[in-house]
């Protein structure tokens, strides 16, 4: 049987490094890291490295930093997409924003270039509780945050993983959309609290206008592209949109998608979220 290629795109991040490990564990199947660090290079900035990459290459799972919705995303993501179908790419699975009509013009680019394509849209992930921008302020005991009151159906990233290895591994799965979320519905401050409660901390939760959260964000000295892609999703995502749940987790796994408060049990036994940070 022929070893298929395949490429993971931000092979290190929440996604993609879970992706690898996925596929690492299937016969058959050679994995090639897409990162900055790996032994080929890729780099999003720098289009001399993406030929090397997807050199010999059959399938390619695309996850794009920050985010799909940025304005220089679509003429990107064309110029990516062209180059892979043209030297040999079979397949690209890309994982989307669920109710970013933005990251739709990528998803459209992607169906028009690839061979063969699965798009997976997720929500707001578990994970960026304790892998992500909220991990200090709960390790700190104290969360401000705004839209505290808009429900969403956080997605865990395992979930997430498992759904693109299948779509990355599985021919049925190809012109499929898959939309995916968590089984139920919270917003932040009752995330937060869940926290709290299974790792028996004090965490305060307070609700804050995004202008204010912004600031807080710039005198920590987040990133500006982690501050412009917050900007943008708690002003253009987070109304309500998302405020439903889908099955399409079980339609691919055949099994419930994790709950939050599994994902919260889990993660606390690591203790994660008691390194409190030293400047706090």
């Amino acid at each position: 049987m022929k070893t298929k290629k395949i490429l993971v795109l931000g092979g290190n991040g929440k996604t993609g490094r879970r992706v690898a490990a996925l596929l690492e564990t299937q016969k058959d199947i050679e994995v090639r890291i897409g990162s900055r660090s790996a032994k080929i290079p890729f780099d999003w900035e720098k289009q001399e490295t993406w030929l090397n990459a997807i050199k010999d290459i059959d399938v390619v799972y695309i996850t794009f930093q920050p985010d799909l919705a940025i304005p220089t995303a679509p003429e990107i993501i064309q110029k990516f997409t062209t180059l892979a179908s043209q030297n040999g790419v079979e397949k690209m699975v890309l994982l989307s924003g669920r109710g970013e009509k933005e990251a739709q013009v990528c998803e459209e680019i992607v169906k028009a270039k690839a061979k063969n394509w699965t798009i997976v849209r997720a929500s707001w992930f578990n994970q960026n509780f304790s892998e992500s921008i909220f991990l200090e302020p709960i390790s700190a005991g104290f969360v401000a945050l705004p839209k505290a009151d808009v429900l969403e159906p956080f997605t865990d990233a395992d979930d997430i993983a498992a759904v693109v290895t299948e779509a990355l591994l599985n021919e049925k799965h190809n012109g499929k959309t898959y939309e995916l979320t968590g089984p139920r519905l919270l917003n932040f401050e009752q995330a937060v609290s869940e926290i709290a409660k299974i790792t028996k901390r004090d965490i305060i939760f307070q609700a804050v206008e995004l202008e204010e959260y912004v600031k807080m964000l710039r005198e920590y000295q987040v990133h500006e592209d982690e501050i412009w892609l917050v900007n943008y999703l708690f002003t253009e995502v987070l109304d309500g949109r998302n405020s439903s749940t889908t099955n399409d987790i079980e339609k691919v796994l055949g099994r419930k998608a994790i709950d939050f408060t599994e994902y919260v049990v889990k993660t606390a036994e690591t203790g994660i979220w008691n390194k409190v940070n030293e400047l706090s």
